[in-house]
């Protein structure tokens, strides 16, 4: 096994200056091959989802959606993202021609995480390709049927020696970050993260780091609550609570959080149960992956109430059916696991706060965000909140909007919830090498070599003149 893996890095490897020299129809056409192929399987990728988190096929379809928005923006503009970028001159460069040219940077690893396996394994291949690159592909294990299909999608859709997917657990992981790939993308959690970052130093490997976090969520006393309770009842309740940029915990000024509480009981049994079958019968609220994720979850849930933690909703499991019921938490500490690490399940926690400060206080206790949202209609409250908080993104009055939606809008962590971007021309830049070239001209007019001694007095007063 792992010496497979060795000789399928090695064709990789060889094919990558044959991939850096494709134009961009060569490119495009891959990129098209890669959504044929998908398309070919929608019917077996619709099961996947039902057999492994139990999706509806709607939010799948979504998925693919967003899949196919991402290839179709790339192919339009990848002909113009691949020409030299004429740049202006300094001083120092008068005379001459300046450019960009943005180069492949070889091979790519993809470590995918389960919560959206067929995004999570193509759409950071569409950058790559579409850059010039080679790439492997390691699908999530906790999603081994959906990682089964990506194989046979990426091995119809592209010669062996330009994609490969690497199937399997842990051992494959460390033994592929062994390996001296160019470029490194990881989707998952902090822990893993850091394993990342220090393999690909070894090889002086760039990186795209999508780590999640604890994103949070700001309610101001201005908010429209029942807007905001509809948003958030989806948006945390949407796959489970198994999205990276799903609302984590909700800090509420004091006077609007008992009716706020009151709205998203009511908006989760409206989404969810509008059948009145039951949350745990609805074919909207998905499972979680596995029993280890779903004792995991339930064990932040029981430190909380142990602790002292009020259950607003839900509160229940069934860990024979991995279903987590959604759940509301409040009378919050800073004791609690669960206001501490990712939960990544339909779990939100919600704190209150008197004065605006106290909301950056809170904040600052935890790692930086990949998302930050704001619930508001004060113009003066949402620039105080964005202007003093970093995140990875952020939106206004919605949740969950920002990624997969809109190719002109790069995606990715800063700090400890990830480094580097994904989505559009961003994406296409981060895979790419954006190599500077400097075109001189030979003609006596342009060819001037007044730099070099023995400097000349005119020269000699002109870059002294600069330190003034």
């Amino acid at each position: 096994m792992m010496s497979d893996i060795a000789s399928q890095f090695k064709a990789l490897q060889d094919a990558a200056p044959r991939m850096r020299q494709t134009t961009a129809k060569e490119r495009a056409d891959r990129l098209r091959s890669i959504w044929n192929a998908l398309l070919e399987r929608k019917d077996d990728i619709f099961k996947s989802g039902q057999e492994e988190r139990r999706t509806n096929d709607v939010d799948v379809a979504a998925e693919l959606v967003m899949i196919k928005g991402e290839l179709d923006f790339t192919i339009k503009n990848l002909a113009k993202w691949m020409r030299p970028v004429r740049v202006k001159n300094s001083l120092a460069t008068m005379g001459k021609r300046c450019e960009i040219n943005y180069q492949s940077k070889g091979v790519v690893l993809n470590i995918s995480a389960y919560n959206a396996p067929t995004a999570e394994c193509i759409v950071p291949m569409i950058p790559a390709i579409a850059a010039g690159n080679t790439i492997a592909v390691k699908p999530s294990e906790l999603a081994p049927v959906s990682a089964q299909i990506m194989q046979e999608v990426i091995n119809k859709a592209l010669p062996a020696d330009e994609a490969q997917v690497m199937q399997g657990g842990v051992e494959v992981s460390q033994e592929l970050l062994k390996l001296p790939f160019n470029h490194i993308y990881y989707t998952g959690g902090m822990t893993v993260g850091k394993i990342v970052m220090k393999a690909a130093a070894d090889h002086f490997a760039s990186i795209t780091l999508e780590m999640g976090g604890k994103s949070p969520v700001i309610i101001d006393e201005t908010a429209n609550l029942e807007n905001a309770a509809t948003k958030l009842a989806w948006g945390r309740v949407m796959n489970a609570g198994q999205v990276c940029i799903a609302p984590e915990y909700i800090v509420i000024h004091e006077s609007v959080k008992d009716k706020f509480l009151a709205l998203i009981k009511e908006k989760i049994e409206a989404l969810y149960n509008s059948d009145g079958s039951g949350l745990q019968n609805s074919s909207y609220v998905p499972r979680i992956i596995n029993e280890r994720h779903y004792d995991r979850i339930k064990g932040l849930m029981d430190d909380a109430v142990a602790k002292g933690a009020e259950v607003v909703f839900g509160g229940g499991g069934d860990k024979a059916d991995r279903y987590i019921e959604p759940t509301i938490l409040t009378n919050m500490s800073e004791d609690m696991d669960i206001m501490n690490e990712e939960v990544f399940g339909p779990v939100l926690s919600v704190v209150s706060y008197s004065n605006r400060s106290e909301v950056l206080d809170i904040i600052a206790k935890r790692p930086t965000p990949l998302a930050f949202y704001v619930y508001s209609t004060n113009k003066n409250n949402i620039d105080y909140f964005l202007q003093n908080s970093t995140s990875g993104s952020a939106v206004v009055n919605n949740n969950c909007i920002q990624s997969g939606t809109n190719p002109n809008l790069p995606f990715g962590g800063v700090g400890t919830s990830g480094m580097g971007r994904i989505g559009g021309y961003e994406g296409f830049k981060h895979m790419s090498n954006a190599r500077s070239v400097v075109h001189q001209p030979l003609d006596k007019f342009r060819d001037f070599l007044v730099q070099l001694p023995p400097y000349s007095k005119r020269y000699s007063d002109l870059i002294m003149k600069g330190l003034k």
